[in-house]
């Protein structure tokens, strides 16, 4: 049953992919992009002015580079040496 149920909600998704890809993509940016904000606030929150600078520049070159592992690496550093 769980096969047919997720080969369902698949065949819903691309349907719905392919009747409206422009609200589509603009939802789920919305929802990064808010999700993004808020993150750099609790990185400002959290750690001092100049690691949550770097932070952020690291936040942002793991999103261009497509790699999250990146962005991981520079956390797990940052609360190794605190």
């Amino acid at each position: 049953m769980q096969k047919k149920t997720r080969s369902l909600l698949e065949e819903l998704d691309t349907f719905y992919v392919e009747k409206d890809k422009h609200h589509l993509v603009e939802s789920r940016a919305s929802n990064v992009i808010q999700s993004a904000i808020h993150l750099l606030e609790v990185i400002d929150r959290y750690y001092d002015q100049e690691t949550a600078e770097n932070l952020q520049r690291k936040l942002i070159n793991a999103i261009r580079a497509r790699d999250p592992a990146r962005f991981n690496r520079t956390i797990r550093r940052q609360d190794e040496d605190q």
